[in-house]
């Protein structure tokens, strides 16, 4: 997509972190099930977490997503850069590199927080993950925000 005053951005991938960005506590409201669902019809949709609260393959069992265990911010970075171009979806420190990594980058401040440095290495905030796979899911909503 061509975004005025800022330039082509391209992916064929959207990573999310799990804890803090897609759920709550390690758990994923059905709303936002239905929301990856409908994003797997455009793109890879690949969840990479260290699984703090143990829910991961549960929560997504049935899901079109790929799982990725990770163990700290360098590793989810490398993983990342597998699926490049991509974009990224997080709120912690372990997705700093991830984010930097991003052609499109989203820190969600919802219920857990985020860090500074997530902010710092995104290019949109949002306050709900809801929100950044709309805006994934409409192109316009992307350009509205992006362009300068």
């Amino acid at each position: 997509m061509e975004v005025p005053g800022y330039g082509r951005v391209e992916f064929n991938a959207v990573l999310f972190d799990l804890n803090g960005t897609l759920g709550e506590r390690g758990r994923v409201s059905e709303e936002v099930k239905h929301l990856l669902e409908r994003l797997a019809d455009r793109y890879t949709v690949v969840v990479l977490s260290a699984d703090t609260f143990g829910t991961l393959e549960e929560e997504l069992e049935g899901l079109p997503v790929r799982i990725e265990r990770v163990s700290n911010g360098a590793e989810k970075r490398e993983i990342a850069e597998g699926y490049a171009p991509y974009a990224a979806v997080g709120n912690g420190n372990n997705d700093v590199a991830m984010l930097e990594g991003a052609e499109l980058a989203f820190c969600v401040i919802g219920p857990e927080g985020a860090t500074v440095d997530a902010l710092l290495a995104s290019d949109i905030v949002v306050k709900d993950v809801k929100d950044a796979i709309a805006m994934l899911l409409d192109e316009k909503k992307l350009v509205a925000t992006l362009r300068r």
